[in-house]
């Protein structure tokens, strides 16, 4: 018997790892993160299967469904949205596990970060702008710890990827303004992929009105950084002046 930490993706079932779709589309018991898998993934699931929401669970109520399956012999797909590694809670109910001598493996999927990049057609790095892309979100009611503030991380200038943080836009902006500066491009994707997707797109200065008019409060991610502006120099990889271990400069 094995515990398998399914990433269900961003939405849209295509965006299924053919892993995750095998293992899904076989399950003998899922227990799914609630609203956040979209029924058109869950709808992959055998008739016959047991389906928990793990939405109504407490994690020793999730482990006992666990147990119950070790008892009886099933394999169990704990279905994640997104990435499982982020923001999925799982390293808890792996330390459950390993104390019930219950063994698990992970199956990565593609990120709603990735799918808010895509949806807004843009790469989140570019040379000489952005190398570095930081996933994060604003403290709520799960703390940050002090020195991964958005004021400190927006001291980096990187391409920031903000999760949980929508309903917090205007204290958002008020914070990244004096390092990105007010005409630094932002995108709110809610829901990238579904089929009822939103995006908007704004500047630090003017996207919390129409986050607000478009009723985004929750289930989107947040893109800033001056590399959404889909502007700057060129890299090095198709440059014809460079070389490397594959092609010879034709300078």
């Amino acid at each position: 018997m094995k515990v398998y930490f399914v990433g269900a993706g961003p939405g849209d079932p295509e965006l299924l790892t053919i892993k995750a779709q095998r293992l899904i589309c076989a399950a003998k018991c899922c227990i799914y993160a609630g609203s956040l898998v979209s029924e058109q993934v869950l709808a992959l699931l055998p008739e016959s299967c047991e389906k928990y929401d793990s939405a109504t669970l407490s994690l020793n109520e999730t482990i006992a469904i666990m147990q119950s399956c070790q008892e009886r012999d099933l394999n169990v797909v704990r279905l994640h949205t997104g990435e499982p590694t982020l923001f999925g809670a799982i390293a808890e109910q792996m330390r459950e596990l390993e104390k019930s001598q219950i063994s698990f493996e992970v199956i990565p999927g593609i990120s709603s970060f990735q799918a808010a990049a895509a949806a807004i057609q843009t790469e989140l790095t570019a040379p000489d702008i952005a190398q570095t892309v930081i996933l994060s979100r604003i403290a709520g009611r799960t703390p940050v710890p002090p020195e991964q503030e958005l004021k400190h991380l927006a001291k980096t200038r990187s391409t920031l990827c903000l999760f949980l943080s929508v309903h917090q836009m205007a204290n958002l902006t008020k914070t990244l303004i004096p390092y990105y500066g007010e005409a630094c491009p932002v995108a709110v994707i809610y829901r990238a992929s579904w089929p009822d997707q939103i995006v908007v797109e704004g500047s630090l200065a003017n996207i919390v009105p129409q986050v607000k008019e478009a009723g985004i409060t929750r289930t989107a991610i947040i893109l800033v950084g001056p590399a959404l502006r889909r502007q700057g120099g060129f890299s090095k990889l198709y440059d014809e002046t460079f070389s490397h271990g594959y092609r010879k400069s034709q300078a």
